[in-house]
């Protein structure tokens, strides 16, 4: 992995409207110049709202252009597991399109076309639960192999702790056989960016909502989104813009070439992943380290483009 100047098409999956980072990442992805977004794609619950408030991130970047289409709602094998999208409180403040004009289940075969058209060129970020990749996934096998690489927030991989959410991540656990799916696909690449390495980027909610303010554009949206997270949680955590930023900055992180295996038949540990650095096979690579402050340096400057 290395930075290069060279545009890089990007199709990006979230379930932006609940934790923030989605909606941190998106406009990141709005203000890096090289990212040429192909599309968004929306999962888990209120897929609508959820397509709405991305609708309206992109609409501040002066974007009208870039398709968004509202996928999945349900879990393969759990059914809803995020009933709510708590940010779309914050929709009739800027210009979106209404989310009944959206149409639920439209997503994965959106990604599969555009795949398919572009076979080798394209970087699959995903940053929500895995199931519109799973169902896509299953659905054309031959998907995975036409992609240039896929970046996924998801799992926890190495300094698991004691707590039971210590050794779990949610995007992985909300849907455990899709995730299942998606880490037994054989992209060119599989980049997986875990929980025990973003939770070192983290910024007081306070302090975020200043500088997104500041900084304006997309992120005048979402410092709206910030100020409703900040009412139950003080901290926001860089999960998703840090994966966005691997795609472009490669060397903000440490890697790690392995196995990866999703816990499925125990109950009480389903969606954990299990990574093998001495695994004969190793087609995953996951992140071991960030350096944090170069990582904001790089996403503040970014954002603050013109």
């Amino acid at each position: 992995m290395s930075a290069t100047n060279d545009s890089v098409p990007i199709l990006f999956d979230t379930d932006i409207g609940n934790d923030i980072d989605d909606a941190v990442c998106l406009a990141y992805l709005l203000k890096q110049p090289r990212c040429k977004l192909l599309g968004v794609t929306t999962v888990s619950g209120p897929v609508q709202q959820r397509a709405a408030l991305a609708d309206a991130v992109c609409r501040a970047a002066g974007r009208t252009d870039i398709p968004i289409r509202a996928g999945t709602r349900s879990g393969i094998n759990l059914g809803p597991v995020q009933d709510s999208c708590p940010q779309a409180a914050v929709l009739p403040r800027f210009k979106h399109t209404p989310p009944e004009e959206f149409r639920a289940g439209e997503a994965v075969g959106f990604l599969r076309e555009q795949i398919r058209a572009r076979p080798g060129e394209i970087t699959l970020l995903a940053v929500g639960p895995m199931t519109n990749l799973g169902l896509l996934f299953a659905m054309d096998p031959e998907i995975p192999s036409l992609l240039k690489r896929l970046v996924l927030m998801c799992g926890v991989f190495t300094n698991r702790g004691s707590r039971p959410m210590g050794w779990r991540e949610w995007n992985a656990i909300c849907d455990p056989v899709a995730t299942a799916c998606v880490y037994r696909a054989r992209p060119a690449e599989h980049l997986s960016v875990g929980l025990d390495v973003t939770t070192h980027c983290r910024m007081d909610s306070t302090e975020c909502v200043k500088r997104f303010n500041q900084t304006g554009g997309p992120l005048s949206v979402v410092a709206a989104m910030t100020e409703v997270w900040a009412e139950k949680v003080h901290l926001v955590t860089f999960h998703d813009p840090l994966a966005g930023a691997l795609v472009f900055e490669p060397e903000l992180c440490s890697y790690q070439d392995g196995l990866v295996n999703v816990e499925l038949k125990s109950d009480h540990a389903q969606g954990m992943t299990h990574f093998n650095s001495g695994a004969q096979e190793k087609p995953h690579k996951i992140c071991l380290e960030v350096k944090a402050e170069a990582f904001f340096e790089h996403y503040f400057g970014t954002c603050g483009k013109k």
